[in-house]
């Protein structure tokens, strides 16, 4: 199986690492990733600047491809470009942080997993639920590659990929796997006002995360349980109860 992962925490990150090592233990790794941090850039795209590839080296043999764009840029270049085969399987992780609820929408690594799936791969985001890079990412790994061997024998429909979030706690205290929706847990945005060494003005993204209280079933209340989270997602946004009533309202 060959299996092209990718991430948006950059190619050196400790989380891409652990994945494309357990991952060699089922299929052949092919890694293209950006050269930098990427968190949180969604799923746009380079399309004003030049694309960059360069070998990139990691305990001292060559681990992949890093690109000087977006991860929704190294899924295009890699798949159309620069890999000889195509992948069988996209796996888009480990991120640092969960990516649940409304962090989908803003999600790197979701949005990789989104582009493999819009090019016909069968893909999977995969998240570990601290934002430390002191993590131990192998459980989340193991997991991974886990539900990637059932993948080749699970069919995802056309449109559909897989999110995958694993609480940051020891492999043994892991509960196991449960199959979830989306919640709706929304962040609470606020700007840290700060002055630079010149003493200019700028402003600094922060807030809280409030996951929902009350629903059943969601990545965010199974990740809090102590569960591994599979959700399976689609982008696919017409509000089609409003079709009807848009169209009699048209009519007047």
């Amino acid at each position: 199986m060959n299996i092209l992962v990718t991430n948006d925490d950059g190619i050196d990150s400790p989380g891409i690492y652990a994945l494309a090592m357990e991952l060699r233990t089922i299929g052949t790794v092919y890694v293209v990733a950006p050269d930098r941090q990427q968190s949180a850039v969604g799923h746009s795209l380079t399309v004003s600047s030049p694309l960059r590839a360069t070998p990139f080296n990691r305990e001292g043999e060559l681990f992949g491809y890093a690109v000087t764009g977006t991860p929704a840029d190294c899924v295009k270049l890699g798949i159309s470009t620069l890999l000889d085969v195509q992948p069988d399987l996209l796996v888009s992780g480990i991120n640092h942080g969960a990516n649940t609820s409304i962090n989908i929408l803003y999600s790197g690594t979701v949005s990789a997993a989104t582009e493999g799936m819009m090019m016909g791969i069968p893909s999977m985001a995969v998240s570990l639920n601290t934002f430390s890079y002191q993590a131990d990412c192998r459980p989340a790994a193991k997991y991974a590659t886990r539900i990637a061997q059932q993948m080749k024998d699970f069919s995802l429909p056309p449109g559909t990929l897989l999110n995958v979030n694993v609480p940051a706690i020891a492999e043994e205290k892991i509960r196991g796997i449960r199959i979830t929706k989306q919640g709706t847990g929304m962040w609470h945005d606020t700007y840290e006002r700060r002055r630079d060494p010149m003493g200019r003005e700028y402003f600094w993204l922060a807030g809280t995360y409030h996951p929902s209280a009350t629903e059943q079933d969601t990545d965010d209340a199974a990740l809090f349980d102590e569960y591994v989270t599979v959700t399976p997602i689609r982008f696919q946004l017409t509000d089609h109860s409003m079709i009807e009533r848009l169209r009699e309202s048209c009519k007047s």
